[in-house]
């Protein structure tokens, strides 16, 4: 029977691992560690909402032509 916990162990690893990569190359992660960031410095600043903070984020990459979303 410990074989079978093992593979659900092992399974369930897999699919956080999965998630992980997903939400780093999705950009989903970047607001969380936004956040994390902004409340290890200052535990009472306040933060962008996920809206805002991903406009901002928008903005400042299509105002950047290094990263290639406009070419003028």
């Amino acid at each position: 029977m410990s074989g079978s916990t093992s593979g659900r162990t092992s399974l369930r690893d897999v699919l956080a691992r999965a998630r992980f990569y997903v939400r780093e190359f999705s950009g989903e992660a970047a607001y969380d560690r936004y956040v994390a960031h902004a409340r290890s410095h200052d535990p009472d600043a306040q933060v962008l909402s996920r809206r805002e903070f991903e406009r901002a984020r928008t903005d400042a990459r299509e105002a950047d032509p290094r990263e290639g979303f406009r070419c003028c």
